[in-house]
């Protein structure tokens, strides 16, 4: 995550059903479903006006360590999740084995 977007918070906007950074007055947000035991993240959006900046990446590294801190497991449907955690496999370790594409991360 770049260093200048580290201290911005994250969001768990309920209301919404997404994980969100405001920046700039912009949003990069991940829509979320959620159980007792799992988290669900369904797509990843960034604002064109923050192409770039990294926003996208921090949203998904802020709620990958808001979803372990939480004990829950994460199932990421987001293709941009799924490659985020691809290319930072320490991040598998939060992934539900039951995921049906868990032997491709």
């Amino acid at each position: 995550m770049k260093p200048e977007l580290e201290n911005i918070p994250l969001v768990k906007n309920e209301e919404k059903k997404r994980f969100e950074i405001e920046l700039n007055s912009h949003f990069a947000f991940i829509d979320y479903k959620e159980t007792s035991q799992q988290i669900s993240l369904i797509h990843t959006e960034a604002e064109p006006e923050l192409a770039g900046t990294g926003a996208a990446a921090a949203v998904v590294e802020k709620t990958l360590i808001y979803i372990e801190e939480s004990g829950k497991k994460l199932l990421p449907f987001c293709p941009y999740v799924f490659a985020f955690i691809k290319k930072n496999p320490e991040w598998k370790r939060i992934v539900d084995q039951r995921f049906e594409g868990y032997d491709k991360l």
